[in-house]
């Protein structure tokens, strides 16, 4: 079943002679439950896809749907709502709320939402995730690792459509980087959960489903590693 839409999108900066193409032209589609690594030299537009992927950045033309909701028809409002409910961002440098502790910052969106927070769904995350001695610490007691996975847990605490992780072990050791990819796809396999990840890093990469090259704003490969 599809999850996400992309048709035909495009990012341009500037105007006239001194316009950039970020993008141009991009068209895919992602099922529910895969892992699809994007790739691409720095520059070439992978971030610049991400963020809009994300509800972050709007396209100068192209449309974005997610879960079959046009995500750029809705207005700024709606917008925020849709991003904090349906999609889960992971970025490399964490951006925890540095005054509230592992728990909190897991069920800030929930808390955001006005919703309750179901305890039992809550601490089998943390457990998963390795953190059921943390739960009361601030984010500056963590290592880099611990503050990553809080961050993994933040963006699942809402069953959200898609999690979309940019280079999220780009700030990490290789101990630490291999931990945290085993959780995301522990995450993918275990709960069925949509996985999109920028990397430059080939061997993450080939732990995908699939992989999707960018190169200079055009998509340039769309590869099928494990069907």
């Amino acid at each position: 079943m599809e999850i996400l839409r992309v048709e035909h999108l495009a990012k341009i900066y500037g105007k006239g002679e001194q316009a950039v193409h970020a993008l141009n032209d991009v068209s895919f589609s992602v099922n529910k439950g895969e892992f699809v690594a994007i790739i691409g030299p720095s520059g070439s537009g992978k971030s610049t896809l991400l963020h809009m992927l994300g509800g972050v950045d709007n396209p100068s033309k192209g449309k974005v749907f997610v879960d079959n909701t046009d995500m750029y028809t809705l207005n700024e409002t709606q917008l925020a709502v849709f991003r904090r409910r349906q999609i889960g961002l992971i970025y490399q440098f964490y951006n925890l709320i540095p005054v509230l502790t592992v728990e909190e910052n897991i069920t800030l969106p929930l808390l955001l939402d006005g919703h309750k927070v179901n305890q039992k769904e809550l601490q089998d995350i943390v457990k998963t995730l390795n953190l059921e001695e943390r739960l009361d610490h601030l984010p500056n007691q963590l290592s880099g690792g611990q503050q990553q996975r809080v961050s993994i847990g933040r963006s699942l605490i809402n069953h959200p459509s898609i999690i979309l992780a940019d280079e999220p072990t780009g700030n990490l050791d290789s101990k630490n980087s291999k931990e945290i990819m085993d959780m995301l796809i522990l995450f993918n396999k275990l709960y069925k959960q949509t996985l999109i990840v920028i990397t430059h890093d080939e061997r993450i990469a080939l732990q995908a489903d699939r992989i999707i090259t960018i190169e200079d704003g055009l998509l340039a490969k769309d590869e099928v590693i494990r069907p």
